[in-house]
């Protein structure tokens, strides 16, 4: 049985800058590694991810599995809220 919180495979890429990350919209990305929100603009794209990059990510914990249409995440924390004063 897969485990994991599933995400639809386009979701993840690799940006320029190397990080393997997935895009949540409204120009946010989280890297998968630090679990960091990053602004993002469509030139910091770099590539597709490849199954290299996602076995990577399941040697160092942040990928249970995944296939060619979903990867399956480890827990990755919550974006940052407004609080109200």
């Amino acid at each position: 049985m897969t485990r994991g919180i599933p995400v639809t495979r386009g979701w993840v890429f690799v940006l320029k800058t190397g990080e393997p990350v997935i895009d949540w919209g409204d120009g946010r990305v989280q890297d998968i590694m630090t679990g960091d929100f990053l602004r993002y603009d469509e030139k910091d794209f770099g590539r597709p991810v490849q199954d290299t990059d996602l076995e990577m990510l399941r040697a160092n914990g942040r990928v249970d599995s995944f296939d060619a249409r979903t990867v399956y995440l480890r827990p990755l924390p919550e974006p940052p809220r407004t609080t109200i004063d």
